[in-house]
């Protein structure tokens, strides 16, 4: 990841074959969502996933050697109990299309993941929302893309304060779409 002098946001780049991999399952993709929003340990994740610990470990060791975990200093549990809490790193947010060339359904499940979120939180947790129609050329559509992302860009690279202070976590999605499929 390169750094823009003038801004000091990162910039995107292509994944390399270990980033891409590792985000080629939707198991580590949620895992990746989940400690983005709050800090969890294993059987954390395990219980909110619904798998067994041994399932969710191997893919945490997966994503913390792609980086895009960290485990964070043991601590203290409820009843005692010495627990290694995980979080996202938000690298995925500067990787240009790391699932390029994988399966259409893997390639989608970033999205159906975003709505079933939005879905879960219910009407009273969306914050804003926006539909619309744009009738754009291809290039047109690559200069809008641009322009958002450059705006959540800095909203990105300056989110680990926020987090740190306790602001709450949002997620959000910006897709486009084809309004007639067979087109």
């Amino acid at each position: 990841m390169t750094t823009t002098p003038a801004a000091g946001i990162p910039q995107r780049r292509a994944a390399t074959d270990v980033e891409a991999r590792a985000l080629a399952n939707v198991l580590r993709q949620r895992i990746v969502r989940l400690t983005g929003a709050q800090e969890l340990t294993n059987r954390q994740l395990a219980d909110q996933l619904g798998v067994d610990p041994a399932t969710s470990l191997y893919h945490v060791r997966i994503l913390v050697d792609a980086g895009f975990l960290e485990q964070l200093p043991a601590r203290r549990g409820t009843r005692g109990a010495r627990e290694k809490p995980y979080r996202s790193t938000r690298r995925t947010w500067w990787l240009s299309d790391p699932l390029a060339g994988a399966d259409p359904g893997i390639r989608f499940s970033p999205v159906a993941l975003a709505m079933q979120d939005a879905l879960d939180a219910g009407p009273d947790g969306v914050s804003t929302f926006a539909t619309f129609t744009l009738h754009l050329t291809d290039a047109e559509v690559d200069e809008l893309d641009a322009r958002l992302v450059e705006v959540i860009d800095s909203y990105v690279a300056t989110d680990r304060e926020r987090a740190d202070a306790g602001h709450p976590s949002r997620r959000g999605l910006f897709l486009l779409h084809r309004a007639d499929p067979r087109a």
